[in-house]
């Protein structure tokens, strides 16, 4: 079935304002309602308000938001002395993680706050905003009260199940990997403040992306498609050990995860997938043969930064992401196989969890991470509930006991943000 809905595009009008190098954190700058953000190590755009947004589903959602935005930047007059990725008109978006059956969602933003390599900025959409340079710190609930924690789709001894079963579909070779997650429902006593969440996830996790759009706000770090004129690039993850408070056990999980046969297996999968899918765009493109280790406060994932320069007349980066996504890191391997086996016996609608998110600018620049160690805001018990998913990587040895535990470890990095 295909759907969209979306606002009539006339000419409007976006004004970006330089505001020097004053620093402020810009995730305490979001009101509790309508959060937009993409922030890194203090970098980043935050937004607010809604001027246009466009909702889509169906085969080639992402090829038809691109349309929609294009006829939209074509109607917009643009006022940018910056000329800088993320300045001039902005567009956020979340994507569905399955591209035939999800709701992927576009929403522009009244007001977007920037910074980049220390220059700040403010864009300002619509003609009936006023000039905005003073942005007040806004208070965050200060306490949610008690959690309390409840099984999703699928209660962890039956998931282990389905594991098993997808171990056995690759050993009898009807694909070779799939990635297979699971959610976990929270409540709280109190309304859930998105910011609460950002503020305490950038904190903790610097060097992810620190996200949020329509409700979906997290921590990844994975780093899907950044497209900077004709440069794209790409983290690739997969992979995982957990940490230990223990300094020699510590390293010694590290060093486990360097030398694991079965993991590095799994992650070139996921690289493979990515680079194949790049690559007839690309005039060059640089993977490294072997992935180095990423050290998070949780977790370790093996890694590779996959570096590449767009071929005259490549498509734009919505229409790359629709090329790539889902790779092998996030569903499996063959792609078509792995996602028939996903919807088969995951038990669960992913909606946006594990599909692309982040920005796109008029010029064609933008990021897009995974919308991984996340947390969907649901609306439910007056926006005290949200579903939180973590998912991994499944290869012909796996062993069910030691992926669930993989995915509690990934579940920690947001319930440890939630916790008072």
């Amino acid at each position: 079935m295909i759907g969209v809905t979306g606002t009539a595009t006339t000419t409007q009008r976006v004004v970006t304002t330089p505001l020097g190098r004053r620093r402020s954190d810009l995730l305490t700058k979001l009101p509790a309602r309508g959060a937009l953000a993409w922030v890194r190590d203090g970098e980043g755009l935050v937004g607010w308000g809604e001027v246009d947004r466009f909702e889509v589903t169906g085969p080639g959602a992402l090829e038809r938001a691109a349309d929609w935005w294009a006829q939209r930047c074509a109607a917009t007059e643009v006022v940018d002395p910056l000329g800088v990725p993320g300045s001039g008109a902005v567009l956020f978006g979340s994507v569905a993680f399955d591209p035939e059956r999800g709701r992927s969602v576009f929403v522009v933003p009244a007001v977007v706050l920037g910074r980049r390599d220390g220059q700040t900025w403010v864009t300002v959409a619509g003609d009936d905003h006023p000039e905005v340079t003073e942005f007040p710190a806004q208070a965050a609930d200060s306490s949610i009260g008690r959690l309390s924690y409840a099984d999703g789709e699928l209660d962890p001894v039956t998931w282990c199940g389905r594991v098993g079963e997808a171990v056995r579909r690759i050993a009898a070779g009807d694909l070779d990997k799939v990635v297979l997650a699971r959610d976990v429902l929270v409540r709280a006593d109190h309304p859930l403040d998105p910011r609460r969440l950002l503020l305490r996830l950038a904190a903790r996790f610097p060097s992810c992306w620190t996200f949020a759009v329509e409700g979906l706000l997290g921590a990844t770090p994975e780093l899907l498609l950044r497209r900077t004129g004709d440069e794209v690039s790409s983290r690739v993850l997969a992979g995982t050990a957990p940490r230990s408070s223990d300094a020699a056990a510590d390293t010694a999980l590290g060093a486990g995860l360097a030398g694991s046969a079965k993991d590095h297996a799994e992650h070139r999968y996921a690289v493979d997938s990515l680079a194949a899918a790049l690559r007839p765009w690309c005039t060059d493109l640089a993977v490294p043969s072997r992935p180095s280790v990423l050290t998070l406060p949780n977790v370790r994932h093996l890694s590779t930064d996959v570096r590449g320069h767009l071929a005259p007349g490549a498509p734009g980066l919505l229409e790359l992401l629709a090329a790539v996504h889902p790779t092998a890191a996030v569903g499996g391997t063959p792609r078509g196989a792995a996602l028939e086996l996903i919807r088969e016996i995951e038990g669960m609608d992913r909606d946006r969890y594990a599909g692309p998110v982040g920005w796109l600018d008029a010029r064609g620049d933008g990021e897009f991470g995974l919308a991984l160690r996340c947390a969907q805001l649901t609306g439910g018990a007056g926006g005290a509930e949200a579903r939180l998913f973590a998912g991994c990587g499944i290869v012909g040895d796996s062993d069910p006991m030691a992926e669930l535990a993989e995915t509690q470890a990934k579940l920690a990095a947001v319930q440890a943000a939630l916790q008072d």
